[in-house]
């Protein structure tokens, strides 16, 4: 199969945030494309860890760093010259944002800064996606889906600090990088479950985390409700919107795109979570009898994919079932103990890629 027009077989590609849960997916997936990569990253962000587990530092540059040191970024750039960056790394937990504000902030902020800071000066770098977050719209719990001509803000300081940073993203473009040899996208995608996914205070890693070890996982949100999509939906996104800002795509520079479901992949917590006891037999959840809320999260969000799809012809693959299905299949492999990840997380995209193929999908073809 020929992915993304076969835009990245052998060019050198830098992920920011390589060792967290969508940029060791990424990673992966860049490595199957033929890509040459290095990942910049100030550490590994969870035990277990996907990054660990599929073995990646072995097979990419890994370089160790803190986005919010400009001089420390630009070297390991200066480095690897990359030809396309993708830009993830992030403080990405709404609770730890309201523990850490400051972190948050930093992080989220002057690492887009940093990285911007970098890509204006070398003009010999292609293409940049860089990746915030569908909670940097201000979300006012509508029932139709944001668009990306919508406002951006956020009560929490994880939602403030991604809208900060698109802020900046949009801000570099036009001020510097209008008419340059860089190309610059802006992603924004809704909630992301897969396999490989340790965070804290995440639905789905701490349902696993409970359920291996026999035990209830508490849930303080049963009825918000989520765009939820599996991990390599957005990902196919970045990457065909990096593939056709290498190829100079008119009408995409600068440019923000939404990457989510469809519109009726918009299911509570509740639900997610009674799907994934079906593929987990014996497991259930709770709400605690008494929970005290550490900040508030918002109940409803949904995104509109309508510019996604006219622009880049992209669509989402997965429904709901075959979401939850992808994602617990990996957790029960890894839980029986034996079983070579590296391979199982290879065939999950094969699969993927395959399934999107039977749908016609235009970054995919034979």
């Amino acid at each position: 199969m020929n992915a993304f027009e076969n835009m990245y077989n052998g060019r050198r590609v830098l992920v920011t945030g390589h060792t967290g849960f969508k940029g060791s997916w990424l990673v992966q997936w860049l490595l199957q494309l033929g890509a040459v990569v290095a990942g910049y990253s100030v550490d590994i962000p969870s035990v277990p860890s996907n990054f660990e587990l599929l073995g990646l530092e072995k097979r990419i540059r890994h370089y160790v760093g803190d986005i919010r040191d400009l001089q420390q970024l630009c070297e390991a750039i200066d480095d690897f010259k990359p030809d396309v960056i993708f830009h993830m790394a992030a403080q990405a937990l709404v609770r730890r944002s309201y523990a850490e504000p400051a972190l948050t902030f930093e992080t989220n902020t002057l690492g887009m800064v940093n990285l911007l800071e970098c890509v204006r000066q070398r003009k010999w770098i292609e293409a940049v996606v860089l990746i915030t977050s569908d909670k940097a719209y201000r979300n006012d719990e509508w029932c139709w889906g944001y668009r990306e001509i919508d406002a951006l803000g956020g009560h929490d300081p994880y939602s403030a600090s991604k809208s900060c940073a698109d802020l900046i993203a949009q801000s570099y473009v036009h001020s510097f990088m209008a008419s340059g040899d860089t190309r610059v996208g802006i992603t924004r995608a809704g909630n992301v479950i897969g396999g490989g996914d340790w965070a804290a205070d995440r639905i789905v890693p701490d349902g696993i985390r409970a359920w291996s070890q026999g035990k209830p996982v508490e849930i303080r949100s049963p009825q918000a409700t989520r765009p939820w999509q599996h991990v390599l939906e957005p990902l196919s996104g970045y990457l065909w919107l990096g593939a056709r800002l290498l190829q100079g795509t008119k009408n995409l520079h600068g440019e923000a795109f939404n990457f989510g479901p469809d519109a009726k992949v918009n299911q509570t917590v509740a639900e997610l979570l009674d799907a994934m006891t079906v593929r987990w037999p014996g497991t259930h959840w709770h709400v605690p009898a008494e929970f005290e809320s550490q900040g508030r999260e918002a109940m409803l969000l949904k995104l509109s994919c309508d510019k996604a799809l006219f622009y880049l012809q992209w669509f989402a693959i997965l429904d709901f079932h075959a979401t939850v299905a992808f994602t617990v299949d990996w957790y029960r492999n890894w839980h029986k103990g034996d079983v070579d990840m590296n391979g199982f997380t290879t065939q999950q995209i094969e699969n993927y890629c395959a399934q999107a193929m039977s749908k016609g999908a235009v970054w995919i073809k034979t």
